[in-house]
């Protein structure tokens, strides 16, 4: 029988948000018992003709049916588009009425991360608005308690929504150490409340 695993799904455009599912499947892994499976989805095209290969050129592997499915929980990422979710993402959860009409993820745990260029660019608003398919989903939502002390001293990203990083106007700003330990915090909390719901 094959390990419990929190899906980390994202959609990065510039790579931020990969680097921090990174992180977060580092911590998930910091938890004995359980696995984290990095996956991406596709971009989204204006044209009708399909625009991207079957397999990524680099990075995570596309989502499957089965690995949304089959998941114990859920870390769900997505760069900030006008305060909410990108495209791509919004797409991909469109996509998803048979695990919805088969209540496969209804009880498990999940949160959301995110990143935006500017610190007032939408972050909260895209973490909530993330959030509301997952409520459909019969998902228990997951976020980051103040007892995780860089919420209190982060001059940069990090929300008790989920994980935030503001990677500036340039787009150059790396993550910081208060982000880069509250992407770890979450997903070792997620790997946590995943095994006890099990249990």
């Amino acid at each position: 029988m094959s390990s419990p695993y929190i899906l980390v799904l994202y959609y990065s455009r510039y790579g931020s948000v990969a680097k921090m599912a990174q992180l977060i499947a580092r911590g998930v892994e910091s938890i004995d018992g359980i696995e984290a499976r990095i996956r991406t989805v596709p971009a989204v095209s204006p044209s009708t003709e399909a625009s991207e290969p079957e397999v990524p050129i680099e990075g995570a592997i596309y989502c499957t049916e089965e690995d949304f499915a089959e998941c114990a929980g859920l870390a769900l990422g997505s760069p900030t588009r006008f305060g909410n979710m990108a495209g791509a993402m919004k797409h991909f959860l469109d996509g998803t009425g048979a695990q919805w009409m088969s209540g496969s993820l209804i009880g498990n745990p999940a949160g959301v991360f995110t990143s935006t260029a500017s610190l007032h660019g939408g972050q909260e608003s895209t973490l909530l608005s993330m959030q509301i398919p997952l409520l459909h989903h019969g998902m228990l939502i997951a976020g980051i308690p103040y007892s995780e002390t860089e919420l209190n001293t982060t001059t940069s990203g990090g929300t008790p929504y989920g994980p935030s990083h503001v990677v500036g106007p340039d787009g150059k700003s790396p993550i910081s150490d208060e982000e880069a330990a509250l992407c770890q915090a979450f997903g070792k909390r997620l790997a946590e409340i995943a095994l006890k719901l099990r249990s």
